[in-house]
């Protein structure tokens, strides 16, 4: 018996519900990788100026004792300083936020050096970004990513979505710990500082695609050491791929009521507790969690002055006093380049809440690690700038920020999170990010 055609087209309609929302590039396309195309789809030449230069594979891979990664670029000097005077001469190399930096900062400036394209990337990582290029897809209208693994998704992005979700999965280890100091700093220079011990189980990163763990991109602890008021506290996240399907699942400790409890609010614009109001919890990182309260649109490529390799911020991180500067942090201390950025830019969707009502990311074409980010309040007025202050940790053939800033233009206070410590070798396993294993660790 023939099928009526209401049957047919409501089949389809169901059919259609459960196609990805994206799609893989073609094999001809994918190949550019590697060959016009550095690994992981940054142009492979210089720019028409010849100040960024061609990629060449990045910094060599060697080893290192602890954390002493020297500066492989220690004897380079400044190609000119930005400063109020000759700003307008630059303006087009700047994000709007920038350049407001210089408008309500005197003094401010920036020190431009040599582009050193240092990001590169081992031969498993490359070979899974092809993959990726070959097989991942959007799924659930973009809040989610199908088929992919260790590395971004969509190394030859066609969408905003894409693009960011290439920032929200790039490859920035395995098994880490690292130690954090959370700095809040007045106009007038005072600041109070929140240490912290971070630890990160990367399960997208590990590539490990099991049935459990498909949906996980990492689990997470924060176990905060001082001041008083904050010390024995510790939050736990386990952040799904997708949170529109899987809500991020969060836990804290008290060491007051010695108990674990949820922690549905760490998510989206809740405000950190550490920050003194100045940093949202999808800030860290410069963004992480779900997308699903924006309209993302990629805008394209640009050529900004962005902060990269920075060395010698990273050799002075702990040195608080001499970093951390009123109105902004010593700018003696950071190294800017210039280097291709796609630009994608976020507006929050109608019925959605976000203290931002629009945000613009400048994502690094050789790393997908967002380097600036510029946010708006919701009368589209310039609210908060910031900045990822990245290395290549060359042992690992691992990019990630030392130090993120986000300086709030109308307090004219901001906050630094640094990261003086780094253990790539930590041994960490999924069982330590249990609710069992929080509360024995708060217990010690």
């Amino acid at each position: 018996m023939k099928k009526s055609i209401s049957t047919m087209l409501a089949a389809l309609m169901t059919a259609t519900l459960y196609v990805p929302a994206g799609a893989a590039v073609s094999a001809q396309e994918a190949d550019k990788l590697g060959t016009e195309l550095t690994p992981l789809g940054a142009e492979r030449g210089p720019n028409a100026d010849g100040m960024i230069p061609a990629w060449t594979g990045g910094l060599p891979q060697k080893a290192v004792q602890g954390n002493a990664y020297a500066d492989p670029y220690a004897d380079d000097r400044p190609l000119f300083t930005i400063t109020a005077a000759n700003v307008d001469k630059h303006k087009d190399r700047l994000t709007p936020g920038q350049r407001e930096l210089f408008k309500k900062y005197p003094g401010y400036k920036m020190h431009v050096y040599p582009s050193r394209r240092s990001a590169g990337f081992t031969e498993t990582i490359n070979a899974a970004a092809k993959e990726n290029a070959l097989k991942a897809t959007l799924a659930e209208a973009g809040n989610g990513v199908l088929n992919a693994f260790i590395t971004a998704p969509f190394p030859i992005p066609k969408s905003g979505l894409e693009a960011l979700w290439n920032h929200i999965l790039h490859y920035r280890g395995e098994s880490v710990v690292r130690q954090t100091d959370e700095s809040t700093v007045t106009a007038g220079g005072n600041f109070s500082v929140v240490k912290i011990i971070e630890s990160f189980y990367l399960t997208y990163s590990r590539g490990d695609r099991s049935p459990a763990s498909r949906n996980i991109a990492f689990y997470f602890t924060q176990n905060f050491l001082s001041p008083a008021r904050h010390a024995g506290i510790i939050t736990m996240v386990h952040e799904p791929i997708n949170q529109v399907n899987e809500p991020r699942r969060a836990w804290i400790y008290s060491p007051g009521l010695r108990r674990v409890r949820k922690a549905p609010f760490i998510a989206y614009d809740s405000p950190s507790p550490s920050a003194d109001g100045l940093r949202t919890m999808d800030q860290y990182d410069m963004y992480n969690g779900s997308p699903d309260r924006y309209d993302w649109e990629l805008l394209g490529k640009k050529e900004i002055y962005v902060p990269y390799n920075s060395y010698k911020l990273y050799a002075n991180i702990d040195n608080h006093k001499e970093t951390l500067k009123p109105l902004h942090p010593n700018p003696d201390l950071l190294r800017y380049e210039l280097h291709r950025v796609w630009v994608v830019e976020g507006k929050l969707k109608k019925g959605k809440d976000n203290i931002f009502g629009r945000r613009t990311f400048y994502i690094d074409e050789d790393s997908w690690h967002i380097l600036v980010a510029d946010q708006y309040d919701k009368r589209d007025a310039l609210w908060r700038v910031s900045e990822a202050h990245t290395i290549v940790f060359y042992d690992r053939q691992s990019l990630w920020a030392v130090a993120e800033t986000v300086l709030d233009l109308p307090s004219r206070r901001y906050v630094l999170e640094g990261h003086p410590r780094y253990d790539y070798k930590a041994d960490l396993n999924e069982d330590m990010f249990s609710p069992a294993g929080l509360r024995t660790t708060g217990v010690r």
